[in-house]
């Protein structure tokens, strides 16, 4: 055992690179290694001859294995140094500036919209992406013939064959959000509910995945009048100059009455103006809340009744900044980001503008 000892001890020493000390380890400690030979050999003895030679193989397996740590760590040590000497700095060179980073118009627009909001008594409030079934559409009165429902409109998550539980899919609005939170906090309510959705379509105004922002206000009195006069005031207080507004009757499954919501505007050289001209442009939907969506998320519709509304935070970003194609928002392109996006230190507050 000694002879082993001196003998790796001396080769480990020696060693010149990692390959070298495996090599090393194999022939010492491997399956077929000296040491290990000699270990077999301990079935062989007699309990007396055991009780001397297990304890001082099993030393010299313990050194040899501290020997070639050692000098691994060694090695490594001798390799960085080497690095060292040859990747240099030379910090007393000048750095490269480094712009700022710029807030996405997304991101913008909704802390602008909350800011606007938040001051109307709105809270916010925000909920899953993936929901099941019965949140997307049947709490918000949806029938199961509904276009929406199908297959090529919504993206519905993977089921195993003969799976006969609820399907989950991708929200298709934020709707869902309003549910939940008439469900956790009764009546009455007045939040907003921003988040991403998702919907099988893609060209220059839609794409797979968008920004929206739904509100929801539930009272014993509210009406028409009240919603009214909440998206009239949000709608100035976001574009800055007053904003008239024509309400179209129209339906959607969980409001009755239903009204899709135009504002005054006009084209010129091919750019939107809001607050101007005789045109007339879409930008949100909304309606009282159907009853059968109060008594699903657990509200009294007797007692109760309110407003609901939803419009798309990138469209409006697209109005309010002049982008024009929609696509251009989920492309990662720095250099638009550059050219509309916005400092960190632009924060939206109704005393200093949004």
């Amino acid at each position: 055992m000694d002879d082993l000892k001196a003998k790796y001890l001396d080769l480990i020493g020696a060693a010149s690179d990692e390959a070298a000390l495996e090599d090393l380890r194999v022939q010492a400690l491997g399956k077929k290694g000296e040491i290990s030979l000699q270990m077999r050999e301990l079935g062989k003895m007699s309990p007396e001859q055991r009780q001397v030679a297990g304890p001082a193989l099993n030393a010299l397996k313990d050194e040899i294995n501290a020997a070639l740590a050692a000098k691994k760590m060694a090695l490594a040590d001798a390799a960085l140094d080497e690095r060292l000497k040859s990747e240099w700095m030379d910090v007393t060179l000048p750095g490269r500036r480094r712009g700022a980073g710029s807030v996405h118009p997304i991101s913008q627009v909704t802390e602008e919209l909350i800011a606007i909001f938040a001051d109307m008594g709105f809270a916010v409030a925000e909920g899953p992406q993936i929901e099941s079934d019965w949140y997307n559409f049947d709490a918000l009165n949806i029938p199961g013939h509904h276009p929406a429902r199908a297959e090529m409109d919504t993206f519905y998550t993977h089921r195993k064959e003969g799976d006969n539980r609820p399907p989950h899919v991708l929200r298709t609005h934020t709707s869902p959000v309003q549910i939940r939170s008439m469900e956790a906090g009764g009546a009455p309510i007045r939040v907003i509910c921003p988040g991403r959705v998702y919907r099988a379509d893609y060209d220059q105004t839609h794409t797979p995945m968008f920004n929206q922002i739904e509100g929801l206000a539930i009272d014993k009195d509210v009406s028409m009048a009240n919603l009214k006069w909440v998206l009239e005031s949000a709608l100035a207080a976001f574009f800055g100059v007053p904003v008239a507004t024509r309400f179209r009757a129209n339906h959607f499954p969980f409001t009755e009455p239903s009204a899709e919501i135009d504002i005054q505007c006009s084209w010129v050289d091919g750019q939107v103006r809001v607050g101007e001209g005789d045109s007339w442009l879409e930008v949100l939907g909304s309606g009282m809340v159907h009853p059968k969506v109060l008594a699903a998320a657990g509200v009294d519709p007797d007692q109760w009744q309110g407003f609901a509304f939803g419009v798309g935070i990138d469209r409006l970003a697209m109005l309010k900044y002049g982008i024009p194609d929609l696509r251009a928002f989920f492309e990662s392109d720095l250099r638009w980001l550059r050219h509309y996006g916005f400092s960190a230190l632009q924060v939206p507050t109704l005393h200093g503008g949004v």
